[in-house]
């Protein structure tokens, strides 16, 4: 039986992925704060697949806590077949009125837990020359977001990062992938406060299921970049041949709430 460990775990994409993992019989250490959250889920699965479900309540964004979940995992003796990163939240307004605790909180989560989990266990990994890691980045890592700065330039990172891991891990049995999806139905706007964004109000968003299918699929081919929705891959790779200053202003638009 091979363990997943999805972070973000307790709703979205997380929990979509875990659902995915669960019904192909792996073992599942379910990661997040909530815990009420994860234990409803860790029920779920274990009445209707049979699998089990370890429940670690942990917040990524504090000092040593990917550390402590590696020491946690490895006490369970557990060996970790698939590295999910997907905890990350976002922050709208413009940078210079948002709160720096919370984007120090948010580059900790998106940046330096994904990068220490990917360490950690991409290092197993290859010393078993086996495993699948994959990171959830997003379609605003291909160009700069005014009024979602921070979220904008720590989703950059993300793909810069797995793609330069993907090339390195080529031919050893490990395979590193970036997940890249749009808008989605989460409760990711309502916590980063963009209901009233262009981006979001009134349009009919792919629900997390479906990116969740889409990146199961493409971690399990081993791919390097996969964008979800076809729109969503024309848009990115058009940002390649415009000006930087005219994308800048054209996702300016798309952002504002006006």
């Amino acid at each position: 039986m091979k363990t997943a460990l999805i972070t973000g775990a307790s709703n979205g994409i997380g929990k979509e992925l875990a659902l995915i993992h669960a019904a192909n019989g792996d073992q599942l250490v379910l990661v997040a704060r909530s815990e009420k959250k994860l234990q409803d889920l860790k029920l779920q699965i274990e009445q209707k697949w049979k699998v089990p479900v370890h429940v670690i309540v942990k917040d990524l964004s504090q000092a040593n806590a990917s550390e402590e979940l590696y020491a946690q995992t490895k006490a369970l003796n557990l060996k970790i077949d698939f590295l999910i990163n997907n905890a990350g939240f976002g922050n709208f307004g413009f940078f210079s009125q948002t709160e720096w605790s919370k984007e120090h909180q948010m580059i900790d989560l998106n940046i330096t837990a994904l990068t220490a989990l990917s360490k950690f266990y991409l290092q197993d990994m290859l010393a078993q020359k086996s495993g699948r890691i994959l990171n959830v980045a997003s379609t605003a890592a291909f160009q700069p977001g005014p009024i979602f700065a921070v979220y904008c330039a720590t989703k950059a990172y993300v793909l810069s990062f797995s793609e330069a891991l993907a090339n390195e891990v080529q031919g050893t049995g490990v395979t590193v992938t970036a997940l890249c999806p749009g808008a989605t139905e989460s409760g990711f706007m309502e916590a980063a406060a963009m209901n009233e964004s262009a981006l979001f109000k009134g349009k009919r968003l792919p629900d997390s299921k479906s990116v969740a299918e889409f990146g199961y699929k493409a971690m399990m081919k081993g791919k390097a970049v996969v964008i979800h929705g076809t729109l969503n891959f024309i848009l990115a790779n058009t940002v390649r041949f415009t000006p930087r200053s005219l994308v800048t202003r054209i996702t300016r638009l798309v952002l504002d709430r006006k």
